[in-house]
């Protein structure tokens, strides 16, 4: 057999293979019509042993470093200018959504779907807030157990009234300059900054227009998303900012912009559906009309 034969046959059988394995994989991330319990299993199975051993990691590595107390108590609604809370309800919302979505993968039905699935968040965040109770540092905050349950209740809701998502709570990050100014609380390098100044963070609610006007020729992927942030602080309270910070006032900021929803762009591969889908939740930069305290500002692109 010629060299040149030979390559040509490698490569036929090298193409059919990753053909087959493709439609493996696609066959495995199809969601199953009936409860296929060996999947339902491995979901429960996985997620329980994520959960443990996230809070048990919490427990040794966080609150570890800091004074136990009785369980109290706090109220800080008034801190960040909630974007913390709104923080809580984009984690639970996020976290119910793929909890419903690995079960209905399971073919679990719709109603459990919604009671042991989409709860997923809440339940899981309730479990940190009472590790904050015990905590000096913190407290179990009613404003956090709020939070969660608003972003769960806009999951369950649109279940409920539309069977379809077709408004979406998302997230956006850009780095600041005062994380620098106060590392401790902010964060020290991007990724922790990235969860902790909120300075830098927008959540967006994200409405698909195609979805309220079904017979429009609007493209199936155009959102329309409405943000809100918040700027010049370095620490929850204002009484502690003022110390620190002289030229610059704590406030919030609105945010009117287009978005794009990636559940609707179309592709036959279902791991590529799955990655859009987890991305889905980050809001896609577009021109920005921001609003805050003093005047409007226009972006180019705003994220």
């Amino acid at each position: 057999m010629r060299h040149s034969e030979t390559k040509y046959i490698l490569l036929f059988t090298l193409l059919t293979s990753l053909s087959y394995s493709q439609s493996r994989l696609n066959d495995f991330l199809t969601s199953s019509d009936t409860l296929n319990k060996p999947r339902r299993n491995a979901v429960v199975i996985t997620e329980a042993s994520i959960a443990a051993i996230t809070l048990v990691g919490l427990n040794q590595l966080w609150y570890e470093d800091f004074d136990r107390s009785k369980f109290h108590t706090v109220n800080d609604n008034s801190e960040w200018l909630q974007m913390d809370k709104i923080g809580h309800a984009f984690t639970a919302y996020q976290m119910g959504k793929h909890g419903a979505q690995l079960l209905n993968w399971s073919g679990v039905g719709n109603k459990d779907q919604l009671i042991y699935g989409a709860t997923l968040g809440f339940g899981f965040l309730t479990v940190v807030e009472i590790l904050d109770g015990y905590s000096k540092e913190w407290g179990f905050s009613w404003g956090d157990i709020t939070a969660n349950a608003a972003g769960t209740g806009l999951y369950i809701g649109q279940e409920l009234l539309w069977e379809e998502q077709r408004i979406a709570l998302k997230y956006s990050f850009h780095q600041t300059r005062y994380a620098n100014l106060n590392p401790d609380k902010l964060g020290e390098h991007f990724l922790e900054q990235v969860l902790k100044d909120y300075n830098g963070q927008t959540y967006w609610l994200s409405a698909n227009l195609h979805a309220f006007f079904k017979e429009s020729k609007i493209p199936k992927w155009l959102n329309i998303a409405v943000g809100y942030g918040a700027d010049g602080m370095l620490s929850g309270t204002k009484d502690i900012d003022n110390q620190l910070l002289t030229t610059n006032r704590r406030g919030r900021q609105y945010y009117l912009s287009f978005d794009v929803n990636l559940n609707a762009i179309r592709t036959n591969s279902k791991l590529l559906k799955s990655v859009l889908s987890i991305f889905n939740m980050v809001k896609i930069p577009f021109p920005t009309l921001e609003i805050n305290e003093n005047k409007c500002v226009f972006h180019l692109f705003y994220n």
